[in-house]
């Protein structure tokens, strides 16, 4: 680390800056403790801090868990978010569980490099491969389920991705220096959740704008998948050992995620996946600092500053969407939808609502008869073809996508023009610069704020908004009176009524 960056970490810690949380961790020397920068104790004295990337490089360096700030659980980091290189698609594919489920040579052959690379890029970056980085993400699974179920330790190990109790037990130990046991007698409750069932806050950087957040995602439910209830959105996901149900609804200060699992070792994968889909390690204010300096966006950003942009838990999900919402009204994207999850999603049971079956995934709809869309014949035969590559495997829509890659194969196939594509990419891929310039809202957004209305010179205007086209949409598409932009009234999406 450079002196310029070691004292930019002195000051966020020693102004507690909340906004750095997540970006490094600071190790204090004379207690072996790390912590987040915002640490509510008394800075330590400046000879005295490391700074490191990762909290997994800290823990190999032998420092702890702070107890006060639990640096565990701060928002993860933006730049995972925010870049598409090697070492971000590996960081969202851990995050996503890909370590526990198919290792480390798994982790390689998605992202198509040797492990010796991906184990080169990592230390060089973060500090820390790929195996300390699991396995830290582990030991905050099992702080979770110790904290909020009443598993008995065994099981919460397994369920946690430790291969035994007794790797549980000292991995639990070394990084927040206190026993299991000790860990869910200090929470001061034993939990309720012992069949799957977790409560959860999930942070984020503040602000944040929950009104076309969860505006976006209720108003496009589609029905059996996804609705809005009692002030919460809540949908189904398929997990890699089993389906599961989330209810996501904002507060001031985090977002409460309550989750009911099929199996409780998919409790790092629906959270990544919730955190994705809500955008929730964004840094807004460097988002909307970049906006503003653009004197056409600036009011909008300070009517209602940390806009997150809605994401998916599913890439090719929400590919699939894109096609069926392609020309048509959302109510009618919706429709079509629910006709494919009635007939080909697999049933789920959900004893707290009006969810019924798990989207459909690509090879379930292979065999989808094309006579039965109701559909233009152009229209039918994209789907399908969106279907078969999928399918096949021949594009990645998911968490380590190298997003020039799935643009460039998206772009060939027949039907796709650029709105889809970009709604893919914003969407699913998770791209911050994905920018709807074709899309009729942001047209009319354009004519409301007197920019440029040919598509040459919009799309130069456009290039202020850089890196963070995805963000501008979000504001541009505020200023219509649309559903997408508010939060749903009690009872019902507004797209049912």
């Amino acid at each position: 680390m450079v002196h310029e960056d070691i004292e930019r970490c002195v000051r966020a810690v020693q102004s507690k800056d909340a906004r750095f949380d997540g970006w490094f961790f600071t190790a204090v020397l004379t207690t072996r403790i790390y912590c987040r920068p915002s640490c509510p104790v008394v800075p330590p004295k400046v000879r005295n801090m490391r700074f490191y990337p990762s909290a997994a490089a800290a823990q190999q360096a032998g420092f702890r868990a702070c107890k006060r700030c639990r640096p565990d659980a701060a928002p993860g980091s933006p730049e995972w978010n925010e870049r598409a290189d090697l070492v971000a698609r590996a960081m969202r594919l851990i995050a996503d569980g890909v370590v526990d489920t198919d290792g480390v040579p798994g982790l390689a052959s998605r992202l198509g490099y040797s492990v010796r690379q991906i184990e080169r890029q990592l230390r060089a970056e973060l500090g820390a491969g790929p195996l300390a980085l699991a396995r830290a993400q582990r030991a905050q699974t099992a702080r979770l389920l110790i904290e909020t179920t009443a598993l008995p330790m065994a099981e919460l190990a397994l369920a946690a991705g430790f291969s035994s109790i007794r790797t549980f037990n000292d991995t639990v130990r070394e990084v927040f220096a206190l026993a299991p046991t000790e860990l869910r007698r200090r929470a001061g409750r034993q939990g309720g959740a012992a069949q799957g069932e977790l409560c959860l806050r999930l942070p984020f950087r503040a602000p944040l704008c929950p009104d076309n957040l969860f505006g976006h995602l209720a108003a496009t439910a589609v029905p059996g998948v996804e609705e809005w209830r009692d002030g919460a959105y809540r949908r189904t996901m398929a997990l890699p050992h089993g389906p599961g149900v989330v209810a996501l609804s904002p507060a001031p200060d985090h977002v409460r995620c309550r989750l009911s699992l099929a199996d409780l070792r998919d409790l790092a994968a629906a959270i990544s996946r919730c955190r994705r889909l809500l955008d929730l390690d964004a840094d807004p204010v460097a988002v909307d600092a970049a906006l503003s300096a653009d004197p056409v966006l600036a009011p909008l950003v300070a009517k209602e500053p940390g806009r997150r942009v809605p994401h998916t838990v599913d890439g090719e999900e929400m590919a699939i969407r894109a096609v069926l919402g392609q020309q048509v009204s959302t109510a009618a994207a919706r429709t079509h939808a629910a006709r494919l999850v009635r007939a080909f999603g697999r049933p789920v049971e959900d004893s707290a609502g009006g969810l019924t079956h798990l989207f459909p995934e690509a090879a379930e709809l292979a065999e989808l008869d094309p006579e039965t869309l109701a559909m233009p014949k152009t229209r039918r035969r994209t789907l399908l073809t969106l279907i078969e590559v999928l399918a096949a495997g021949k594009i990645d829509l998911g968490a380590g996508a190298d997003w020039d890659e799935a643009r460039a194969r998206l772009a060939e196939l027949p039907g796709f023009g650029p709105w889809t594509v970009e709604t893919v990419a914003m969407r699913a891929l998770g791209d911050p610069d994905a920018f709807l310039a074709t899309d009729l809202g942001v047209k009319y957004a354009a004519k409301e704020l007197d920019l440029p209305s040919a598509p040459r010179a919009f799309a130069a205007h456009a290039e202020r908004w850089r890196p963070w086209r995805a963000y501008a949409v979000q504001y541009l598409w505020a200023t219509g009176d649309h559903a997408i932009n508010r939060l749903p009234v009690a009872g019902r999406a507004e797209g049912d009524r």
